[in-house]
């Protein structure tokens, strides 16, 4: 298993510069990661820096609280992928599924998909804030509005991955959508771990060291 391949290298902070893009793109490219995921006014830098590769990029839209309007997160994709990403890591709206307003979660994600076509749209659950129920329920409504993937967090919340939120998001997608967990993955055994559970996608910003230690460990044998 090369777990590099399952890697979205990760840098979302507020504080990140042109110069740390650099650093995290020209990482990806040593590792071979799938891709890189960053804010919006970083795509179009972040494609210049893997001209000629195979690394994907990944935006973040109504990030980190889903809170803005759907219009907005429409233009925000669509802008994304207009400046050269190739997937969309959405928020969905969290007060608006929590006051079981379901037509509305449902309707924002559907719109998205369709601004952006044929690209990866990766809906951000942010399970610390939800119950069971409430998971279960966010993974229909993603798959019912052509959603590719449910994920776990934005790393922002309250907490991060979990393996009990990772094994309701499975059952409740039942294979029609792909699962990416993210948020407190920081070592190789949790990472196995997800993708054992059938994870397809995990974001980090320990991708260096998962990959590195990995190696490390095979080395010992």
């Amino acid at each position: 298993m090369e777990i590099n391949k399952y890697i979205d290298h990760t840098l979302l902070k507020a504080t990140a510069t042109n110069n740390e893009i650099i650093a995290l793109c020209n990482e990806a490219k040593k590792y071979n990661f799938y891709a890189v995921c960053v804010n919006g006014c970083f795509v179009e830098f972040a494609k210049q820096q893997l001209k000629n590769t195979d690394v994907k990029i990944a935006a973040v839209i109504g990030f980190p609280l889903g809170a803005i309007s759907t219009k907005a997160k429409v233009f925000e994709a669509s802008n994304c992928i207009e400046n050269g990403a190739n997937e969309i890591d959405m928020v969905l709206n969290i007060g608006k599924l929590l006051e079981v307003n379901y037509e509305y979660v449902e309707k924002e994600i559907k719109l998205i998909k369709e601004a952006i076509g044929r690209n990866l749209l990766k809906v951000i659950l942010e399970t610390c804030y939800l119950s069971k129920e409430q998971i279960e329920i966010a993974c229909r409504l993603a798959v019912n509005a052509g959603a590719d993937f449910v994920k776990t967090s934005t790393g922002f919340g309250t907490n991060g991955a979990t393996f009990k939120d990772v094994e309701i998001m499975k059952n409740a997608v039942n294979g029609k959508a792909q699962i990416k967990a993210s948020g407190g993955i920081k070592d190789v055994q949790t990472a196995n771990k997800y993708i054992e559970m059938g994870v397809t996608r995990l974001g980090t910003s320990a991708g260096v060291l998962l990959v590195t230690k990995g190696i490390s460990d095979k080395n010992q044998y």
